[in-house]
């Protein structure tokens, strides 16, 4: 890993102070092998998978609780079968002590499975502070989305962050992951003329196979180009290699401007690999330190 400049260094490793990490409902075992390698307090988020169950996602917040970490579960709003299903999950997470933070999300399916259309239909229902939310986080999109219209997605985080506000709830946005940041810094841009104010995550991948970045970049539609791949560190003629996000964060903190981007953190998508991706974040803050 080659050191960065001493100013890269130095936002590069602040950015990463207080990182977050992703974790689905099966990697409970993954977790507790990755314990002693994540600070404690990191906030981990579960996901909300249409393979799952309620006791799988349920365990998995207690399992990051337990761990003396802090979970933020996920609630897709088209896999909801009911009002009732959205009322049970979030019941169970009061109880558990794990219902402050979660994140809200639209979700894969093409139609509902219940009444909820998306991630603003969720937070509008007022269940969410009702039943001890405290903060919840919404998605970003710097690419766009394969399926969503560009003046819809703008249009529905200004109406969630107006929705998040007026319910008195903090609220912070977490980005789909990317390996360019140009997009990422002149979407930030954007949403700071819009007016919007919350902090932001960006979704960074964790270190991970090629070949495996690049099957979850095709099913997001995030760039995967010649020239964003070798700006990346992607071998894309080297499936069976693997590659970091050291050059992203180095790019990322090369040109960030607190004053036109706001407040931004890191969350990292681990693709399962929580020890790998926990293991490298130490390691990178380790070699720049400054």
């Amino acid at each position: 890993m080659n050191p960065l400049s001493t100013a890269s260094a130095a936002v590069s490793t602040s950015l990463l102070e207080d990182f977050s990490l992703e974790m689905t409902g099966k990697d409970v075992p993954k977790l507790e092998e990755a314990r002693d390698s994540i600070p404690q307090g990191t906030r981990i988020n579960v996901t909300f998978l249409g393979n799952e169950n309620l006791a799988m996602r349920v365990e998995a917040s207690r399992a990051v609780k337990r761990l003396g970490f802090v979970p933020v579960p996920h609630i897709s709003a088209r896999r909801l079968g009911s009002r009732g299903e959205f009322e049970e999950f979030l019941a169970v997470l009061r109880a558990d002590g794990t219902a402050a933070n979660v994140f809200t999300v639209g979700g894969d399916p093409t139609h509902p499975e219940g009444p909820y259309e998306d991630s603003l239909a969720l937070i509008e229902t007022g269940l969410l502070r009702e039943y001890g939310v405290r903060h919840v986080s919404i998605s970003g999109y710097p690419e766009g989305h394969p399926d969503i219209a560009g003046d819809v997605l703008w249009s529905a985080l200004r109406e969630k962050s107006a929705s998040i506000a007026g319910q008195e709830l903090g609220g912070s946005v977490i980005t789909q992951f990317g390996f360019d940041v140009d997009p990422v810094l002149d979407w930030l841009e954007k949403v700071r003329a819009e007016g919007i104010t919350l902090p932001v995550r960006i979704g960074v991948p964790g270190p991970a196979g090629v070949r495996r970045l690049m099957s979850y970049a095709a099913r997001f539609g995030v760039g995967t180009s010649a020239s964003i791949a070798k700006k990346y560190g992607l071998s894309i003629t080297n499936l069976m290699g693997t590659a970091g996000p050291d050059k992203f964060l180095r790019a990322l903190a090369d040109g960030y401007d607190p004053a036109r981007h706001g407040d931004i953190k890191i969350h990292f998508y681990t693709f399962g690999g929580l020890r790998a991706t926990s293991e490298w974040i130490a390691q990178f803050r380790k070699d720049n330190l400054v």
